[in-house]
């Protein structure tokens, strides 16, 4: 039975953190992961995860000021860079988290690259734990540094760090270069957690482009054995608790 993981970044975001927890865990999900948690102290979240037996599977570093979307490739801003992986990097410790997620940022060209690999190195000298690099689509992200996952593979192989790891997410591979279960299968060496949402609305993944009964049944004939990140919008909690139920 494949196993889900849910992201509280999208799924019962209206709650404290510690209570999304709780709901995800008595909705049946395997693990949770989330985007930005520091408002809420780590101690309370290691908590409710230790009561509920919920692993947290990954967190995302700061975007940066409003409007912006992570600091990683951005030259000139290495300090505040590295300041966002640090901090990422002592709340996964922790919270017992597996994964951090380094946003890049809205930047282009060869200057932006060679920050972006710079602080990357970093982040992956910096801790055992998963690091992880996320192509965004150039519908909802347009301008975002990191847009394909042959860009993604060539710096994860420029980096050469055995820490740093591509996050595949079905929705936004499927928005921008399709052909989403043959680049699972030609990405797998370098996938360090897939994600999955309806293309092209990003809503629960029972309909849309994607035959996601087709896509879980392929992820399985490859080996992997880690929740699969829900990380989709839902018009109301009840699209939650009844597309889990379908699905488990």
């Amino acid at each position: 039975m494949t196993r889900f993981s849910a992201n509280l970044g999208f799924l019962w975001n209206d709650r404290p953190l510690p209570e999304a927890i709780r709901a995800a865990h008595a909705a049946g999900f395997a693990a949770v992961e989330c985007h930005w948690p520091y408002a809420t102290p780590a101690e309370e979240v290691r908590a409710t995860l230790e009561a509920t037996g919920l692993p947290m599977l990954g967190l995302n570093t700061l975007r940066g000021k409003p409007g912006e979307n992570g600091l990683a490739a951005l030259p000139g801003r290495e300090a505040e860079a590295r300041a966002a992986i640090d901090q990422a990097i002592d709340y996964a410790n922790a919270t017992d988290t597996g994964a951090i997620h380094v946003m890049a940022g809205f930047a282009q060209g060869e200057e932006a690259r060679h920050c972006f690999e710079a602080n990357l190195a970093y982040a992956a000298e910096r801790t055992e734990r998963m690091i992880l690099i996320e192509p965004l689509n150039r519908h909802d992200a347009p301008g975002y540094f990191l847009q394909t996952t042959d860009q993604a593979r060539e710096i994860i192989g420029t980096v050469d760090a055995p820490n740093l790891k591509l996050m595949f997410d079905c929705y936004h591979v499927g928005r921008t270069e399709g052909d989403v279960m043959t680049r699972l299968s030609d990405l797998l060496s370098v996938i360090g957690h897939i994600q999955f949402a309806a293309v092209p609305d990003r809503g629960v993944p029972d309909h849309g482009e994607l035959n996601y009964a087709e896509i879980f049944a392929h992820i399985a004939t490859l080996g992997w054995d880690t929740p699969l990140g829900a990380e989709f919008k839902p018009a109301a909690p009840e699209d939650i608790t009844g597309w889990i139920a379908s699905v488990t």
